[in-house]
């Protein structure tokens, strides 16, 4: 039976209409994979994946670092570190490829922290090598025999500054170590080691015949 003219006319706009549709459809996906595939999308999308990167060390402390510790010291953390109003810097001597460990941290050898006066010179505060020492003597809790190196660890907070945690590192000893802390005394100003219970400061020593120390 022959179909009617009408039908004839409606099935031909109607395959009008169908190839249009189709021709828009893979227009649209093809600027949209030519967006993708832009210099600026590729730009963007690195830009997202990439981490932020660390500000920049200025280079006065760089050259406080390597005056105390050598050209291959390490700058770890600067400003106001013990929230006095006064700069700070944490430099150390890492030691590359820190092997792995029961007790997390960065392994140095030695480590300094310095204040900077205000004619602009530095001076040690708290020091890291065989023992620990500040300006007065030798911390309560550091080891009677020569440490070779230290797991380092620490903190900041905005009300007691900053506090670090010294491990020290028995070469061929698995013995679990408990690390000992060291923050800014408020009452004497100056970076003492706290006792186990991390709530008391313990007074110097002036030599190592008494390293356990007394609580002030």
């Amino acid at each position: 039976m022959l179909r009617s003219l009408y039908e004839v006319l409606h099935e031909k706009r109607w395959k009008s209409s169908l190839a249009f549709c189709l021709s828009a459809l893979a227009l649209g996906l093809a600027l949209t994979s030519c967006d993708s595939n832009s210099p600026k999308a590729a730009a963007d999308a690195e830009k997202k994946a990439s981490p932020p990167t660390a500000p920049a060390i200025p280079d006065e402390y760089q050259d406080a670092a390597k005056t105390m510790l050598g050209s291959d010291s390490e700058v770890l953390l600067f400003g106001d570190l013990a929230k006095n109003g006064k700069q700070e810097v944490l430099a150390a001597n890492v030691v590359p490829n820190t092997p792995k460990s029961v007790v997390a941290g960065t392994v140095v050898t030695r480590a300094v922290i310095a204040e900077k006066s205000e004619d602009g010179k530095w001076s040690e505060l708290l020091r890291a090598d065989e023992h620990l020492k500040n300006q007065k003597g030798f911390l309560g809790l550091t080891p009677l025999q020569a440490v070779t190196g230290w797991k380092l660890q620490y903190e900041q907070s905005p009300e007691k500054g900053l506090t670090l945690y010294f491990t020290p590192l028995k070469s061929g000893s698995s013995e679990r170590t408990l690390p000992i802390a060291v923050g800014i005394n408020p009452k004497t100003n100056r970076y003492q080691s706290m006792d186990p219970s991390y709530q008391h400061f313990l007074s110097e020593a002036s030599t190592l015949d008494n390293p356990r120390s007394t609580v002030r």
